[in-house]
């Protein structure tokens, strides 16, 4: 089984540790020790919109074991701190190059105001101000959106925005918002009108 294959095995709670492929694996929220949220509301899918950012603080992570303490340090500041329901995410993707699961797909999450119901929000762990992702993270990030088109939580035709276009932030800093505009499916207008958010 692929990678891919793999990653509805961690969305339904059964993730294991993947072999190593030359596509992205993906860590569950019990693999990275997630705390239960407080409560999951969900969306119909499919999301018309991809949003990215950057956490910004923690730094950037390298190994594992270090992305998975970025993940708790994220959770704790969001739930404990910001006394959300959960950490504000739908995936994170950390410098080792793996996918860690945040909400998920279709659960409404607490990342981009007006836009938490209708999109999928994936922050880069780091700061990316002045510095480009490394290769890894912008392939990881790549996969996951083409396996959300591939498997319906994403709509074929979503727009891809920075999370600069829907608030006051300077996320997900110059360079990788410079890098996403490269992307298929950026959107240079992040606003759509209620009619052109149902045609999607």
């Amino acid at each position: 089984m692929t990678a891919f294959g793999l990653f509805l095995l961690s969305m339904l709670g059964l993730g294991q540790q993947m072999p190593n492929t030359q596509h992205s694996q993906i860590i569950s929220r019990t693999d990275w020790g997630a705390r239960p949220s407080k409560l999951v509301e969900h969306f119909n899918g499919p999301a018309p919109f991809v949003i990215i950012h950057h956490s910004y603080i923690p730094s950037a992570c390298y190994t594992t074991a270090d992305c998975i303490q970025a993940m708790r340090s994220i959770q704790d500041f969001h739930q404990l701190e910001r006394g959300w329901n959960d950490i504000g995410y739908s995936f994170l993707i950390g410098g080792d190059g793996m996918i860690y699961t945040g909400r998920g797909f279709n659960v409404i999450g607490a990342h981009a105001p007006k836009y938490n119901d209708k999109s999928v929000g994936i922050c880069l762990i780091g700061d990316w101000r002045t510095d480009l992702p490394p290769p890894q993270m912008l392939r990881a990030a790549r996969e996951l959106i083409s396996f959300g088109v591939a498997k319906g939580y994403i709509h074929p035709e979503f727009k891809l925005l920075g999370h600069r276009q829907v608030r006051d932030t300077e996320c997900p800093g110059n360079r990788l918002f410079s890098e996403i505009s490269t992307w298929p499916h950026f959107s240079p207008k992040p606003n759509a009108t209620e009619n052109e958010i149902h045609k999607l």
